[in-house]
């Protein structure tokens, strides 16, 4: 087994015994080394995007002071979910290797398709998305072209 799959392995095998959030775990590594590590804890933090892949994203962060992960490697035992693929963008990695797929995540009981279905076509959900107030919202971004010292990631 991958070395760096095991550590994301253990992490997700940990969280049965503590309870703390889904059997999921993930590390992140640059050159060789383990820069951030993370497992679900969004039962443990009482917060749903506390997942493995965005703690461990938050860590590496943390730990090389840079929003930037460029480069870096992300091992987690399931395919990341949606919101972990926007972070995993958002993080610019480079190189997502995972164990489990989305449907090992849907017979655990984990509703993933229901995002991507979501995404496909958001006239079939449930959620009610309704534009307002943009003659005043769209002046921050109207500044924001004019800022000199912007910085766009």
């Amino acid at each position: 087994m991958n070395k760096y799959m095991e550590i994301a392995n253990e992490l997700a095998k940990d969280n049965l015994n503590t309870n703390n959030g889904g059997p999921f775990g993930a590390c992140i590594v640059k050159d060789g080394e383990i820069i951030g590590k993370g497992s679900n804890n969004v039962l443990k933090n009482n917060d749903p995007t506390a997942h493995a892949e965005v703690m461990a994203i938050r860590e590496a962060c943390h730990n090389i002071n840079s929003y930037d992960l460029s480069g870096c490697e992300l091992y987690t035992n399931c395919f990341p979910c949606p919101m972990c693929l926007s972070a995993i963008i958002w993080a610019n990695i480079d190189k997502v290797y995972y164990g489990n797929t989305k449907e090992d995540a849907a017979k655990i009981g984990f509703r993933d398709e229901y995002i991507y279905e979501f995404i496909k076509s958001t006239e079939k959900n449930n959620i009610e998305l309704k534009c307002i107030d943009r003659e005043e919202t769209i002046k921050a971004f109207d500044k924001f072209i004019e800022k000199k010292d912007k910085v766009i990631y």
